[in-house]
């Protein structure tokens, strides 16, 4: 399945609150992201909370773009990523 980055910028502040109703939000954004075959695997905020770089694996860009439709979030920039991790052997 393919790994994605998805550059968000926010009008105002990005804020799940971390309690149940935050909780409460993410489960709906994953159970959302599903429908699309979009796994939601990690965020980074930035410090301001106007910007978010998430991680997911989806089938297509366009299945992103469905499902941030859905859940009503914003989208700057996809790119298709591929894992790089620096202990390797030859």
């Amino acid at each position: 399945m393919p790994r994605y980055l998805v550059e968000r910028t926010y009008p105002e502040r990005f804020d799940i609150p971390l309690n149940e109703v935050g909780q409460q939000r993410c489960q709906t954004i994953i159970d959302s992201d599903a429908l699309d075959g979009v796994t939601w695997l990690c965020s980074y905020v930035t410090t301001d909370k106007r910007k978010t770089i998430c991680v997911c694996d989806a089938p297509t860009p366009e299945a992103v773009r469905r499902a941030a439709q859905r859940n009503d979030l914003p989208i700057d920039r996809i790119t298709e990523v591929r894992v790089f991790e620096p202990y390797f052997s030859l």
